[in-house]
């Protein structure tokens, strides 16, 4: 069988081999409870805080605002519902925007039928919000700013140091949820300025299953999950030590090689765009320079992006329409309405996502295949039109 084209690095990665590598000991002979005082539980404690301080040294934080989460979903829930309990005495208004993950859209739902104002920031035509955007929707009640640092539709890189900066003029808590930056671009949570920022590990090559949130000292933030107290009190359960040593291992072996990777991904990406954008009624959706370095996104006209992500899996490549925690649905993305596309144009998405394990012969082959799979697409919908 031929080899497979996967180009959706988005929706997940594959586990690096440094970070499987680092894992195994903890599934069999380190296998410990972190909780225990034998020596067992002493040495899986021991792994689970050097892995703390390589994600903190990443982040550019101190180890003790670093806590583990099962992901992404569940960091950006206590980022919000945390910061709210803390400062409602403030207010009660949150600002946010209408692209940012259904971990924080449908959060922010719950918070509004538990009497919580919300303001969603509409983007420009590229997916773009503006400090001063920001600064028109801040009010003296609002208690929490939540604004994503990269999209993962589109891949447009959101301007989160002066964002953070207009949220601080107006005493506003400042989150991002960074699940798709971290990895991807530099971040370092003291230039940003973000209070809070959550982080998951199958995004930059580690285990699903695990992540983890940043909160600035010397916020104390309520815990979302209760029991033993483990992670200070923060954050009940028994740590998933195996998977937070591969977390941290694929995260330090990721950023060694950050500036390597984003050149060479960056021209794969750059070669897609400049190609498929040929292809009649094909356009790039997203900035066409500040975007994710392997992050191509495009719409096409007359067809349904789904159709077309199932012809290329027919053909052996691996692509998407969209977010993949939107699995199953045929609704147009989100964040593209967002954006000012009509449903029928949204409903044409499709977005390439490139990883390390990505090569120039990937992309020429998704290059070869595309413009039949379009127009097989298209003559298909003409057909079930005619036939209507």
């Amino acid at each position: 069988m031929a080899k497979r084209v996967y180009v959706d690095n988005s929706a997940t990665t594959p586990v690096s081999a440094a970070a499987l590598k680092a894992m195994l000991p903890y599934f069999t002979g380190a296998f410990g409870n972190p909780s225990a005082a034998y020596s067992y539980g002493q040495e899986a404690k021991k792994a689970l805080e050097e892995s703390r301080r390589v994600i903190a040294r990443a982040l550019g934080a101190k180890n003790n605002e670093i806590f583990f989460t099962s992901g992404g979903t569940e960091a950006d829930n206590w980022a919000i519902r945390g910061a709210c309990k803390l400062n409602e005495k403030k207010g009660r208004h949150i600002v946010s925007t209408l692209i940012e993950h259904s971990a924080v859209l449908r959060t922010l739902e719950i918070m509004k039928e538990q009497g919580w104002e919300v303001t969603l920031l509409k983007p420009d035509p590229l997916g773009r919000i503006s400090p001063e955007q920001l600064r028109g929707a801040l009010r003296e009640d609002t208690v929490l700013v939540s604004i994503m640092a990269a999209n993962n539709v589109v891949g447009t890189l959101l301007p989160i140091p002066e964002l953070c900066a207009e949220a601080h003029r107006g005493k506003a808590l400042f989150h991002t949820d960074a699940v798709q930056a971290v990895g991807h671009i530099p971040l370092a949570v003291r230039d940003t300025g973000v209070d809070l920022l959550s982080l998951s590990a199958h995004k930059f090559r580690g285990p699903k299953g695990i992540g983890a949130l940043f909160a600035r000292l010397p916020l104390i933030m309520p815990p979302l999950i209760t029991g033993g107290g483990q992670e200070k009190g923060r954050r009940s359960g028994t740590e998933n030590v195996s998977a937070i040593v591969g977390m941290a291992a694929a995260l330090e072996e990721t950023l060694q090689n950050l500036e390597e990777h984003t050149r060479r991904i960056s021209a794969l990406r750059d070669r897609l765009i400049a190609e498929v954008v040929k292809i009649p009624g094909a356009y790039l959706t997203g900035d066409p320079g500040k975007r994710l370095p392997g992050l191509a996104s495009f719409v096409f006209e007359n067809l349904e992006g789904q159709d077309l992500v199932m012809a290329l899996d027919r053909r052996g490549i691996c692509a998407s329409s969209g977010s993949a925690c939107s699995t199953g649905s045929i609704d147009a993305p989100h964040v593209l309405l967002a954006m000012g596309y009509t449903p029928d144009r949204a409903r044409g998405a499709l977005r390439f996502s490139l990883g390390p394990d990505n090569t120039e012969t990937d992309v020429e082959t998704i290059l070869a295949i595309l413009p039949g799979a379009v127009e097989q697409v298209r003559a298909k919908n003409r057909l079930n039109r005619g036939s209507g």
